[in-house]
């Protein structure tokens, strides 16, 4: 698993991460992890195949959706 290293970090915020770690009963590592989580991949975030789906059921569904397949034969790869 990747890691990260925070250089120069003020005095002040390492506390005030120790303290926010204390309250929620984690580590401060823990705290620090849960932290960029929240804020990179927030539970909101749009996932495109529910979106999709939403659309879909929006407008009616897809089941009856006709898609014109080909039917060529199967042809190998020309290496000349």
């Amino acid at each position: 698993m990747p890691s990260l290293t925070v250089r120069n970090l003020p005095e002040a915020t390492h506390r005030a991460l120790r303290v926010r770690a204390a309250l929620n009963n984690r580590s401060t590592e823990a705290e620090v992890r849960a932290i960029l989580e929240a804020t990179v991949r927030p539970p909101a975030r749009l996932k495109i195949g529910s979106e999709l789906q939403r659309i879909a059921q929006e407008v009616g569904g897809i089941d009856d959706l006709e898609i014109p397949r080909e039917s060529s034969a199967i042809r190998g790869a020309d290496f000349e």
